[in-house]
C-alpha cells in the first residue's frame, strides 16, 4: 500500500509551525480524563510530544509510515518514546488491544472520512477502544457558505517557509474546489522548494476533506452510540454559533 501522505510528510511540521492554540484545551481534557490517551491521525506527533512531557501515556495512530517515522524520531530525540506507542493503522479498523479514557482527532483529521460508511466505521472503532464514560473529541472547522463558494479551484499563494535543516526556501500554493452536493472540498497543495543554487523541486499533494454541519454531526455521533456532551466554537470553550471558526464536538462513551 502506498503512503497517502508520504509526499507531504516532510513539509508537515514546517506548515504547522507555531500552531499551539489547541494544546491548552487538549491538556485540560487529558487532565480531566487521565491516561491512557489515544490520538487518531497523529501525524508527526505535534500534540503527542507536549502531552507526553506532561506525563501522560499515549498511543498515536496514523496511516502514514512517513509521518510516523518523523514522530518516532522526535519522540526518541526528546526521550519520550517510553510514554508513547506509535501504530500504523487506519482509524476505521483499529485493533489496539486496549481501551482508553480519551480519544481525539485534531485539525480536521476526521474530515478525511469522506463517506458515511467511513465515518460510522471510524466511530464504531473508537467506541470499541474507549472505556465506559470515556471521551471522544472531534476538532473540525465550521463551514462558512460564503467562503465555500469561493473555492473554485483557483491557485493562490498560501505562505513561504524557510527550512532550517536544509536551508531551502519553500513556497506553498493551494487550490480548493468544493462540491456542495457531496460536502467535499478537493484540496491541492503545491510545495515549491528552492535550494541554494536556485534549483526548483515541486511537490504536489492532493487530498479531499468532508465538511460537516453542526446538527449533522450531532446526529452522526448519536447514531454511532455516543452521548453528546458539548459542541464548542473555539478552543476557549466558547459556545458554538454560526460565526464560530471551529466546531469541536465532545462526546461520551455511555457507561
Amino acid at each position: 500500500m502506498t503512503d497517502p501522505y508520504g509526499a507531504y510528510a516532510r513539509f508537515y511540521d514546517l506548515d504547522l509551525e507555531g500552531m499551539e492554540d489547541d494544546l491548552p484545551f487538549l491538556e485540560g481534557m487529558a487532565a480531566r480524563c487521565g491516561s491512557p490517551l489515544l490520538e487518531l491521525a497523529c501525524g508527526t506527533g505535534r500534540a503527542l510530544l507536549p502531552l507526553a512531557r506532561r506525563g501522560f501515556q499515549l498511543t498515536g495512530v496514523d496511516v502514514s509510515p512517513a509521518m510516523l517515522a518523523i514522530a518516532r524520531g522526535r519522540l526518541q530525540e526528546a526521550g519520550l518514546d517510553g510514554r508513547v506507542r506509535l501504530v500504523q493503522q487506519d482509524m476505521r479498523d483499529l485493533d489496539l488491544g486496549g481501551r482508553f479514557n480519551l480519544a481525539f482527532a485534531l485539525v480536521n483529521s476526521f474530515s478525511h472520512m469522506l463517506t458515511l460508511d467511513d465515518q460510522l466505521a471510524a466511530l464504531a472503532a473508537v467506541r470499541r477502544h474507549l472505556e465506559p464514560g470515556g471521551i471522544l473529541i472531534l476538532d473540525l472547522f465550521n463551514p462558512d457558505m460564503g467562503r465555500l463558494l469561493d473555492f473554485r479551484g483557483h491557485v493562490v499563494l498560501d505562505k513561504q517557509m524557510h527550512d532550517p535543516v536544509t536551508g531551502h526556501t519553500i513556497t506553498k500554493y493551494r487550490s480548493e474546489q468544493v462540491d456542495l452536493g457531496q460536502q467535499v472540498i478537493d484540496v491541492t497543495y503545491v510545495m515549491d522548494e528552492v535550494n541554494g543554487e536556485g534549483a526548483l523541486r515541486r511537490t504536489i499533494f492532493p487530498f479531499a476533506l468532508r465538511y460537516f454541519y453542526r446538527f449533522e454531526l450531532e446526529l452522526l455521533l448519536r447514531y454511532a452510540g455516543f452521548e453528546l456532551e458539548a459542541v464548542y466554537g473555539s478552543y476557549d470553550l466558547e459556545e458554538f454559533s454560526g460565526d464560530s471558526p471551529k466546531m469541536i464536538a465532545v462526546a461520551r462513551q455511555p457507561c
